[in-house]
């Protein structure tokens, strides 16, 4: 084997596992297909060893690819977070900061706070890491997250900025069509939008409407955007985190007396980067950004200073 294996190489190999094919993987690194057809060649003689199989349906791991998967991830995530760390000087709040969300807290809460934060720090670049899926801050695949569960793991720092409620919305015009419910009981009548295949959401849909069975949801999906988008549409009752239906003019708030369940929300960081002052100054800003947005004292557009 040589000594010797080139980074473009490893590249190519993680992008043809995760995309699963050389044109897909050429179009992702920006390069042509035959170039990574070439880099996974000189990749397999430089490891002596066979790393795929063709086959008519495209590129499939051998069992040497696969226990290679994980390292290659790792190696990646480091480049990712060597890159970012080079785009700032030692102490200026300046630079790339990669942050995970979800996908409602992309949607429909982080925007404004990411503009204030860059009226603030002109300099600052933000990686918006969109997914339900937390990202692994201990590879440092993303800086900070925020997340709606306490971390467990030693080496990362959270702050709890406090919990979100969630309660029933409806648009207006639903509202003046189908009128108000005025108890839960009276959901059983109304097009309520609910999860499809969520299991958590379908927990909280039972034990808030346990009178109205999944099957009876007028609409269905597990993308918490679509449902509010649907919600002001005006196709249906959903739940949605208080504070993004209650500054939408253009909803209300049904049954305001229940809380259906209230997600503590955490903004977290890696111990060894909250010192570094482009970390600081995102994770600063997001703790008081969302203070504000849970009281309802602005529209999460808190003013960095």
């Amino acid at each position: 084997m040589s000594t010797f294996v080139s980074w473009d190489h490893q590249r190519a190999f993680l992008a043809v596992i995760e995309e699963g094919s050389l044109s897909s993987a050429a179009r992702r690194l920006g390069v042509s297909q035959p170039t990574v057809r070439g880099w996974i060649a000189a990749l397999e003689e430089a490891l002596d060893t066979k790393l795929f199989s063709r086959s008519v349906t495209g590129l499939t791991p051998t069992e040497s690819a696969r226990a290679l998967i994980e390292p290659a991830r790792a190696m990646s995530l480091a480049s990712d977070s060597f890159v970012r760390a080079a785009t700032g000087a030692p102490g200026e709040i300046a630079g790339t900061v990669r942050l995970s969300v979800s996908e409602t807290m992309a949607v429909e809460v982080v925007p404004p706070m990411l503009a204030s934060l860059r009226r603030a720090h002109p300099a600052l670049s933000v990686e918006l890491y969109v997914s339900n899926k937390p990202a692994d801050l201990l590879a440092q695949e993303v800086d900070i997250a925020v997340r709606t569960f306490a971390p467990t793991q030693d080496a990362l720092i959270a702050r709890k900025v406090g919990s979100i409620p969630l309660g029933f919305f409806a648009s207006a015009d639903y509202i003046a069509r189908r009128g108000r419910p005025g108890s839960l009981a009276d959901l059983a009548s109304h097009d309520v939008l609910g999860p499809d295949r969520s299991l958590v959401d379908m927990k909280i849909g039972k034990s808030a409407a346990p009178e109205l069975p999944p099957m009876r949801y007028a609409m269905r999906t597990d993308c918490h955007p679509a449902r509010i988008a649907a919600t002001r549409a005006g196709l249906g009752i959903t739940i949605m985190q208080v504070p993004i239906g209650e500054r939408d003019p253009g909803l209300q708030r049904l049954l305001p007396e229940i809380v259906v369940t209230s997600l503590d929300t955490w903004i977290v960081a890696h111990e060894d980067l909250r010192s570094v002052a482009r970390i600081a100054a995102v994770f600063d800003h997001l703790v008081a950004a969302f203070a504000d947005f849970i009281k309802g004292d602005g529209k999460s557009t808190h003013s960095a200073k």
